[in-house]
């Protein structure tokens, strides 16, 4: 069909509705200019056919009041600009996309657009250590509990285990230090995402440097503490780890350590029966909003990246 026939159907009423279902179905897997090519139809048209169908699916899922949601934010533009998402995590879909920064105040409009009902039924609350977070958390929803999310205290362990990497390169010389060069990808990555060659590396990079075959081992043994049914086996199991770094000279990961001293009961909250959750829906998520934000690279327009996000976990209409 002729481009000027197919905008005809797009801006025709008795046709927009499913026409408009047509694309935005097309617009989940492609760009917008992807789906304009395909069909020869004008960018803008394309756009404004994908908002009316994600607007038509929040339409059909009206939010119910959610027992459990995880907090996290998403960086829009350069300058740390901020907006805030949260997810119901048991219907597994964002719920809400807002606020201008991650102040208190910008968390305590989510709770508000909620409302006093729907707030007083949530029982658990999944989010990263930002005092921000908690600190409205604690007023709005009082009766919640605070869980910190595995994967935001995972890559704090990445990064002191970066720190040591660059402390290391720094320290050495010669063929020791090039065993240590280029392989910061390899050193953070996990085990199972490394093709063969990439295990290689590590084994060899692991095998050459002491302290940070030490380090490696402490942060892959971290993850442990997830898997503990009881808060007195959980803190045993920190306790432990905490004291092997006596005598190993790793201070970042001294540092770590009172990080999670500090923020222990949110941490150690995940050993509790009603609070098992699948943290790895949070992970996910952030993983699909990352592509969300590609595909939407160089757009200005803040509710269409808004509507993608709500929209990313429903079903197609």
């Amino acid at each position: 069909m002729k481009q000027e026939g197919l905008e005809w159907i797009a801006k025709n009423p008795f046709y927009t509705k499913r026409f408009a279902h047509y694309v935005g179905r097309k617009c989940r897997s492609m760009t917008i200019q992807a789906v304009a090519r395909e069909l020869k139809l004008d960018w803008h048209t394309v756009k404004a056919l994908d908002k009316e169908y994600m607007q038509k699916q929040l339409q059909q899922n009206p939010v119910a009041a959610p027992r459990c949601i995880g907090i996290d934010e998403i960086s829009i533009k350069k300058g740390h600009r901020y907006r805030i998402v949260v997810s119901d995590l048991e219907r597994r879909r964002p719920i809400w996309f807002g606020g201008k920064d991650r102040t208190v105040e910008s968390m305590n409009e989510f709770y508000k657009w909620l409302g006093v009902k729907k707030v007083k039924k949530i029982q658990l609350v999944v989010m990263d250590m930002w005092k921000a977070f908690e600190k409205s958390t604690s007023k709005n929803a009082p009766g919640a509990s605070i869980l910190y999310d595995k994967f935001h205290v995972m890559r704090h362990l990445g990064k002191a285990l970066d720190q040591v990497r660059k402390t290391e390169y720094a320290r050495l010389t010669g063929k020791d230090r090039s065993y240590i060069k280029g392989k910061k990808y390899t050193l953070l990555s996990n085990r199972e995402n490394l093709t063969l060659d990439g295990r290689k590396a590590l084994k060899k990079l692991l095998g050459a440097n002491k302290r940070l075959n030490t380090a490696y081992l402490l942060k892959e043994s971290f993850g442990q503490l997830w898997g503990y049914q009881a808060k007195g086996w959980a803190r045993r199991f920190f306790d432990n780890w905490k004291q092997s770094l006596k005598w190993q000279r790793l201070k970042p990961y001294e540092k770590f350590a009172e990080m999670i001293e500090r923020h222990w009961e949110g941490i150690a909250a995940y050993s509790r029966p009603e609070n098992k959750v699948s943290l790895g829906f949070v992970e996910g998520l952030n993983n699909k909003i990352r592509v969300i934000q590609r595909r939407a690279f160089g757009l200005r327009d803040e509710e269409y990246l808004r509507l993608k996000i709500l929209t990313c976990m429903l079903k197609e209409i």
